[in-house]
């Protein structure tokens, strides 16, 4: 028994937990979340599936690992808590994870599914840590740092996603400047009577840019958080 487990942990010493959420994330980007197995796993790493699984228990745990691993990346590019004000902080995150979600595309649906089916696992109290201190330091009451900090990581988390995903279903060939101008020319040929708002604001769908109406949001939520909580504080 001993030369064999002394065997197991050289190839674990050779084989990290990172590398294998290195490798899985790599086939993420690739194929998707249908296009990550074990099998896959075991020929992209050159290993046997027992090295994977003594770091990994199930692909569950590993698209979690994996999820983690970019949130991790993104906030990492954020800038130190001493380096702006809270609300830049708050953006620097927003947009942080607004190119994670662009340049990962599982990465959406796996940040849902971690929110909303293992809040206690990195992901959620990693996020809800990043935004939440600067609410804090916001000056927002403590009985409502949860809500503040709700409004704004649902935010970010939603826009977001539908962001990317408004982009990534244009149909092969079809740019986004003639995807809004096709939408917009819709929008101006509504009914006048039933939609007057729609066909008011038609040409602004057709002009605006993502990530600037992305990072108006976010204004929009601060200064609501400001007034509402600072206020009645």
């Amino acid at each position: 028994m001993a030369p064999r487990t002394r065997k197991a942990e050289r190839r674990t010493e050779a084989l990290s937990r990172e590398r294998i959420v290195e490798a899985a994330v790599e086939l993420l980007d690739a194929a998707g979340e249908g296009g990550l197995t074990f099998r896959t796993l075991t020929e992209r790493l050159a290993t046997g599936p027992g090295a994977i699984y003594w770091h990994v228990a199930n692909k569950g745990e590993l698209l979690a690992a994996a999820t983690d691993a970019v949130v991790v990346a993104a906030l990492a590019g954020a800038p130190a808590e001493s380096a702006g004000s809270p609300q830049d902080e708050i953006r620097a995150v927003a947009l942080a994870l607004f190119d994670a979600i662009d340049e990962h595309a599982w990465f959406a649906t796996q940040l849902a599914l971690q929110f909303s089916r293992s809040p206690w696992g990195a992901v959620t109290p990693r996020i809800f840590e990043s935004i939440g201190r600067q609410v804090r330091a916001l000056g927002v009451p403590a009985g409502n740092w949860f809500t503040a900090t709700s409004a704004l990581v649902h935010y970010i988390l939603g826009a977001t996603s539908q962001n990317v995903a408004n982009g990534r279903d244009l149909g092969p060939g079809v740019g986004r400047a003639e995807f809004l101008d096709a939408a917009s020319t819709a929008w101006e040929d509504l009914d006048p009577d039933d939609y007057p708002f729609t066909r008011a604001v038609a040409d602004q769908l057709r002009e605006h840019d993502d990530r600037e109406q992305f990072l108006a949001g976010i204004d929009l939520v601060l200064t609501g958080i400001t007034a509402l909580h600072l206020s009645n504080g």
